[in-house]
């Protein structure tokens, strides 16, 4: 399979993208199509409906169960996550989001929150704010050339995140980091068309 991130083809990168759902199906992970449509549609939405945006604890609860279901599960992260107290998930959200287009800033902060970590809090930040932050996904970041090896950490993630952005500008409009990912994502097969290979 061709590396989509070397193709200058706005009609290859368009076909990758609206793969991406029949993609997400085709994991065969049970919640994973319901986790993902919330995520995509219901949670950005919320978080900009609010004065103050910040995420709440049951969302944050969700999207690291979405997070898991499109990637591996970790029963461990997902009960410290649960053992945040909501005061604190929306207090610490709330100072992240704020700091927002700050490129490191919002991911630092809300990985200060038990059981979040770069990719976790890079959801949280994507969904406020899919024009500079993408999702971070290990897939999707061993498919761009020059980053090294994938390493979960804020430095790791900035450099990711800034490849994604400049990908998504050389794009050109309508394209997000976020889409970006998605596609690259998407054109993988996900986690299932990674295995044998």
């Amino acid at each position: 399979m061709a590396n989509l991130w070397t193709s200058d083809s706005a009609k290859e990168w368009q076909a990758a993208l609206d793969a991406y759902e029949s993609v997400i199906d085709a994991q065969g992970v049970k919640p994973l199509p319901e986790l993902d449509r919330w995520y995509r549609d219901e949670l950005p939405a919320a978080i900009a409906g609010r004065g103050t945006p910040h995420v709440t604890h049951d969302e944050l609860v969700r999207t690291t169960e979405w997070k898991m279901a499109r990637g591996i599960w970790r029963a461990r992260n997902l009960a410290l996550v649960r053992g945040n107290s909501p005061e604190k998930v929306e207090r610490t959200s709330t100072a992240a989001l704020a700091a927002i287009p700050d490129p490191k800033l919002p991911i630092a902060r809300l990985a200060e929150l038990a059981g979040v970590g770069p990719a976790t809090a890079s959801a949280v930040a994507a969904a406020a704010a899919p024009e500079v932050y993408p999702f971070f996904d290990e897939l999707v970041a061993a498919q761009v050339p020059g980053l090294g090896e994938v390493a979960f950490t804020p430095a790791f993630y900035a450099k990711y995140a800034d490849a994604l952005r400049q990908r998504a500008s050389r794009l050109g409009r309508g394209w997000t980091p976020v889409k970006v990912e998605q596609a690259l994502w998407a054109h993988v097969g996900g986690k299932k068309g990674t295995r044998g290979r």
